[in-house]
């Protein structure tokens, strides 16, 4: 009975390609339309996941606007917020902007970074030749640079940059190292900066303290904790005064923006569901018309002993295979939408087997649901009514 029906439905189906195809077009409209639009959130939350986790999801980031006796932090600080048990390291920023000298080019308003060992230590795919800076440069404020990559572009396209004296604000310094290049999708890039000794920053830039630092942690499950003892030390030290400083935990904008584009997934495909309802109701229209133009073969069918339940498979079936085939289309149409979208935005093509599942399985409801109606008409017709038509 069901591979009978499933037969005739099938055959209906290709004997009307033209009807049967406008039939589906609003399904394939609107799974193209949910799997584009999920597959792009998707691709652009991994993409700047990813870019945020390179920055670090095991960091938390102080910063420091002070008081009128505390301007900013010294060393004793960076060595009491070390001490905490979860800390694997701190590296304090001095920024500032500033004009540069060499190889016979200016390069006007860089920004100049003072950063410390551990700053290279955290992330060894930082550096793409020579060395890092070591505590030997920063105990001794040594006038020593890492470059950026496009910092080496504009001054020493086709030289090799690694010894070559560089002058900042009127000192001289000398190239130990260059930055490996960020992607053009890349946050927090360092391709425009010039990396010094933080020692050698407060003295070069005429900084007095330290207004910003980095704190790694060991371990990320424990950071709400880490950031308690870190405020434990930060609060004597600016005298328990509020807005004295603020702590940014990486990890928790990683969880609210994961949560943020889920949520706009959830959206999205919500308003591209309307497309399916609206297809649904496409596939209900003509199923409605078929029915009126195969009234002769629903009485005939009838009259040789087809039961009403057979009849109202037959065209359940046809609606499914409609609805499923037109879902098929439309993943393969959003999937490639997605893909090209992808390319020209600079995120990752990522398509799960959730999303995949969730668009064919809705249009295959949408099938049983709009296809319902007209098939129980199908089968609630009388046949001595439906051969009169002949």
């Amino acid at each position: 009975m069901l591979l009978e029906s499933i037969k005739m439905s099938y055959e209906n189906i290709i004997r009307n390609k033209l009807r049967s195809f406008l039939t589906m077009l609003g399904i394939v409209i609107g799974v193209a339309s949910i799997i584009a639009l999920i597959t792009i959130v998707q691709g652009a939350t991994n993409s700047i996941s990813n870019q945020v986790t390179e920055l670090g999801a095991n960091k938390v980031t102080v910063n420091v606007m002070g008081t009128p006796l505390k301007q900013g932090l010294n060393d004793e600080d960076l060595k009491s917020i070390s001490q905490v048990g979860n800390i694997s390291g701190v590296s304090p920023t001095i920024s500032g902007r500033t004009g540069i000298i060499s190889n016979g080019k200016v390069l006007e308003n860089v920004t100049i970074q003072g950063k410390n060992e551990v700053y290279f230590k955290t992330d060894a795919s930082l550096l793409q030749s020579g060395r890092p800076i070591n505590v030997l440069d920063l105990e001794s404020k040594n006038q020593v640079a890492v470059l950026g990559s496009d910092i080496v572009e504009k001054l020493y396209y086709g030289v090799n940059p690694l010894g070559q004296e560089l002058v900042v604000n009127g000192t001289t310094y000398t190239v130990i190292g260059t930055l490996e290049a960020s992607s053009g999708f890349s946050l927090g890039s360092n391709n425009d900066s010039v990396v010094i000794p933080y020692t050698t920053a407060l003295r070069s830039l005429g900084v007095k303290s330290i207004s910003s630092l980095d704190v790694f942690l060991k371990d990320t499950t424990l950071a709400d904790d880490t950031v308690t003892e870190i405020k434990g030390v930060l609060n004597p030290a600016f005298n328990y005064k509020e807005n004295a400083y603020t702590i940014f935990n990486m990890g928790d904008m990683i969880e609210s923006f994961q949560t943020m584009m889920a949520m706009m997934s959830m959206l999205l495909a919500g308003i591209a569901a309307i497309s399916l309802v609206v297809g649904g109701i496409g596939i209900m229209n003509m199923m409605l018309v078929s029915i009126t133009e195969r009234t002769m073969e629903i009485g005939l069918r009838k009259a040789l002993g087809a039961t009403p339940n057979r009849i109202q498979l037959q065209f359940v079936i046809e609606s499914i295979f409609l609805s499923i085939v037109g879902g098929m289309i439309g993943l393969i149409l959003g999937a490639l939408i997605a893909y090209v979208a992808s390319i020209f935005i600079g995120t990752e093509f990522s398509i799960s087997i959730s999303t995949i599942l969730l668009a064919v399985g809705f249009s295959g409801l949408v099938g049983i649901v709009f296809g319902y109606a007209p098939a129980r008409k199908a089968s609630q017709l009388n046949p001595i009514d439906a051969l009169r038509s002949l």
